[in-house]
């Protein structure tokens, strides 16, 4: 690690402990040719998620795009940013269990699971774009199984 003060190499760790909630580990340093102590952080390099879409395709994950679909179905909803990224952060947590390349349809069940607990409207928005309503029948039945207390379905006629 080169020294911020005067660009040795050579240091010691004097001492370490966890941050960020045991994400990282905070290292204190002692450069050995100036003896002037720094701090280094030391966090685990994420694996970067590739989203395998409908057509076969491979993109890079964007939490961005997550986020647009979620603020899109709770517009005018009593949904805060926080609540929005919150489900977000979970959205992208729960695909990087499945491995580093999941399905956007994954993505969209993920979303699905979520909305479904934060509010009802903004659950049915999504999933009437992300499982193609195309009738009043699609809104019934699903709003049937919000009511029941039903798991998220895969789609229309599932």
């Amino acid at each position: 690690m080169r020294c911020p003060w005067c660009a040795g190499l050579d240091d010691k760790v004097v001492d370490s402990r966890l941050a960020d909630e045991g994400g990282a580990i905070r290292r204190r340093r002692e450069c050995l040719a100036c003896e002037r102590r720094f701090t280094t952080y030391e966090r685990v390099e994420e694996v970067s998620l590739l989203v395998v879409k409908r057509s076969g395709e491979r993109e890079p994950f964007q939490r961005a795009k997550v986020v647009a679909g979620i603020r899109a179905a709770t517009k005018n909803r009593p949904v805060s940013d926080e609540a929005i990224d919150a489900v977000a952060v979970a959205v992208e947590e729960a695909v990087r269990l499945l491995g580093p390349a999941p399905t956007s349809h994954q993505i969209g069940l993920a979303t699905l699971e979520r909305l479904r607990h934060l509010d009802d409207v903004a659950y049915l928005r999504f999933a009437s774009v992300y499982k193609g309503f195309e009738e009043v029948g699609d809104f019934e039945r699903e709003a049937g199984l919000l009511a029941d207390g039903g798991g998220v379905d895969d789609g229309p006629g599932s």
